[in-house]
């Protein structure tokens, strides 16, 4: 069962979630609540697992990491310990960055990121497609990010949450 979040909580996600690193005290003045309760329920928020964790966003280029590539993954066999065999072995691919098993013609989808167009090339023909269960393989690569914006959208989350709140009005 989902919290019931009220307005200060969805406040103090949108805060978190555009700058992580905040300072209680900080998070507080914006939000409109003194710090302790403003601490109590980001706590709360923690201990609910409306927030998985607090992360720097490196910049990879910067790094030098020069290609984001993706890969299109299908598998031979579908079945629960094969996907999570899969899920597994990809766990300690460092390459991969997120990897999302779809519905439809593609099993999973991998993002991966590395440091030049060889490192990658390396790790699809020695790691991915050499891997058990791995039947097919498609690689796609960035070109630029036109988006970055993780999280949820919050604003479309509290509007939905308004939305349902007034039909409830209006039906009681």
């Amino acid at each position: 069962m989902r919290a019931r979040l009220d307005a200060t909580d969805w406040r103090i996600l949108k805060e978190l979630q555009a700058n992580g690193r905040v300072t209680n005290v900080e998070l507080a003045r914006k939000v409109g609540i003194s710090p302790p309760p403003c601490l109590r329920r980001v706590r709360a928020l923690e201990d609910a697992g409306m927030i998985d964790g607090y992360f720097a966003a490196l910049n990879e280029k910067a790094l030098g990491f020069e290609v984001i590539g993706f890969a299109s993954v299908g598998l031979h066999s579908q079945s629960e310990p094969d996907l999570r065999n899969f899920e597994n072995r990809l766990l300690a691919w460092p390459l991969v960055r997120e990897s999302y098993m779809l519905s439809g013609e593609t099993d999973y989808i991998l993002k991966c990121v590395a440091p030049d167009i060889t490192a990658f090339q390396d790790f699809i023909i020695n790691e991915l497609t050499a891997a058990a269960n791995v039947a097919s393989v498609k690689t796609t690569l960035a070109i630029r990010r036109a988006k970055f914006e993780p999280g949820v959208p919050i604003a479309l989350a509290q509007g939905r949450k308004l939305a349902q709140s007034s039909r409830r009005k209006a039906a009681g």
